[in-house]
């Protein structure tokens, strides 16, 4: 069998490819292009632009009535250095994303490893403790405010009566601000994270427990061993997820604590947080510059959390490797 093409010599150079007309991404992709360009304006006019007027309105001084000035870096200078009360804002924030990020994933994975099953049992239970995540928010607050009402009719104070106690003042007790708004977050948090987990768990093959089971590993020996390593990744997206939420917390601290429209933040400032500090200077005193300033640094602090959070997770995979 004889072959009619020739060897090409080795010094010889391989062959260009051809060379496309200069329109020919434009012809192949134009119809692409033209149908992402509906989303692609409103992805413009509705958050680069916006995103855009806020960064340059953070270096201005800016009351809405008057043209904004521009003063560079002296809004960030203020809040960093001079600002007592956003120092203390960025405080109780942190306090509280801890507090509720923690119990809300340690409760979230008790209640999903109790209530894992498909029996008729844990799918109405599972249902019950997941009801509060897709309730109401304003109305949850509500219900929650009139738990912690000072008066006897208060669910808390009557609970409190019962075992002989005296009636507080829950709402008006500075160290008790945290605690009620990291409850009100464990409560509704706790059965989302619930059901990931429990999606999580049910995708591990069960072949590893029964194997671990023929080893003579213990339940707990395969819940440490087998159930958190390969949860990882479900265990990561509510830790990030979570907290990203905690950290913008509004409602409950604006509708718990606000008894006119120039008070904001509880007693004391106990339950001042980042977004009810930037809606106080925003729209109660209308420095919109300074309120812009503080929505970049919510949005630095935010940014850099995740990615610690990612690095930390990529170091325990390179560990476990």
């Amino acid at each position: 069998m004889t072959l009619n093409q020739t060897a090409r010599p080795a010094n010889e150079a391989p062959p260009e490819p051809p060379k496309r007309r200069p329109g020919h991404r434009l012809q192949h992709y134009g119809p692409a292009y033209l149908m992402l360009l509906p989303f692609a304006v409103l992805f413009a006019v509705f958050l680069i632009y916006p995103l855009a007027r806020s960064l340059y309105y953070s270096l201005t001084d800016f009351n809405a009535i008057k043209p904004p000035v521009f003063v560079g870096l002296d809004n960030f200078t203020e809040l960093l250095a001079n600002d007592d009360r956003f120092h203390k804002a960025i405080w109780n924030t942190f306090k509280y994303v801890i507090g509720s990020v923690v119990l809300t994933m340690v409760l979230g994975l008790l209640l999903a490893v109790a209530f894992k099953s498909t029996s008729l049992r844990d799918r109405l239970l599972r249902t019950v403790f997941f009801l509060p995540s897709v309730s109401a928010g304003v109305g949850i607050v509500l219900v929650w405010k009139w738990i912690f009402m000072v008066d006897s009719w208060g669910l808390a104070n009557t609970v409190v009566r019962f075992f002989g106690g005296d009636n507080r003042s829950w709402l008006a007790e500075p160290a008790m601000s945290i605690p009620i708004l990291v409850t009100m977050a464990v409560w509704g948090g706790a059965g989302y994270a619930m059901v990931l987990f429990v999606a999580g768990i049910n995708a591990i093959p069960d072949e590893l427990y029964e194997q671990a089971s023929i080893d003579g590993a213990s339940k707990a020996r395969q819940f440490w061993h087998i159930t958190l390593p390969l949860l990882r990744p479900v265990l990561v997206f509510v830790f990030i997820t979570s907290t990203i939420g905690a950290f913008q917390i509004f409602e409950p601290v604006y509708l718990l604590w606000r008894r006119s429209a120039s008070i904001v933040g509880g007693p004391l400032d106990s339950a001042l947080t980042i977004v009810p500090y930037l809606y106080d200077m925003g729209f109660n005193r209308f420095q919109l510059g300074y309120a812009s300033a503080i929505a970049w640094i919510l949005f630095a602090i935010i940014f850099l959390v995740t990615l610690v959070q990612l690095r930390v997770t990529k170091t325990f995979k390179e560990f476990d490797r």
